[in-house]
């Protein structure tokens, strides 16, 4: 069985895991069958992949501007709201208690 080449930069190192397509090259993952080339998949700073409503647990100390205390390792966020059109690398919308409505990186939470 061959796999097909990466719909986004056309390499022929494709692998599958589970039911995604992987490129290797690129990090594009996509579903055989379908096009998903403008979603971009999230995961945590483990690599565990992240969907809306999931709850996630901060892993550092975080600054907050404008605030002088900081949001504290083992902070939970319930009920995160992904953003994969991000411009930036802030990839989660949330609120945190004490804190307010807030983004946050997906590389400083793990999924709790």
């Amino acid at each position: 069985m061959s796999l097909p080449a990466c719909p986004k930069c056309e390499e022929n190192y494709t692998y599958q895991d589970g039911e995604l397509l992987i490129c290797p090259m690129c990090s594009h993952e996509w579903v055989a069958g379908e096009e998903i080339a403008d979603i971009r998949v999230i995961k945590d700073a483990v690599g565990n992949v992240l969907n809306d409503g999931d709850s996630v647990t901060v892993i550092k100390d975080l600054k907050v501007k404008g605030s002088s205390t900081p949001i504290k390792v083992g902070t939970k966020v319930k009920s995160i709201r992904l953003i994969h059109d991000a411009p930036d690398d802030h990839d989660i919308d949330c609120k945190i208690d004490g804190f307010g409505a807030m983004k946050l990186k997906s590389g400083v939470v793990k999924k709790a």
